[in-house]
């Protein structure tokens, strides 16, 4: 079986991508950034945000 990924709070995402708390919760919730729900608390994986990162550098300096 795979091993299970780590899940990361809102808040903690918030600090390793340097945005504010609720800029990662509306983009969580505007499904702009990988993100799933449990118990009504976001979650994020750290190995999809930095994908998701990458991506985001690449397109926005293609569009310069």
């Amino acid at each position: 079986m795979d091993q299970l990924a780590e899940a990361y709070t809102a808040e903690e995402i918030a600090k390793y991508l340097k945005l504010h708390l609720y800029t990662v919760r509306r983009l969580a919730r505007e499904k702009k950034i990988p993100a799933f729900r449990v118990g009504g608390q976001w979650r994020f994986r750290k190995d999809e945000i930095d994908v998701w990162s990458r991506n985001k550098k690449h397109s926005r300096s293609k569009n310069e």
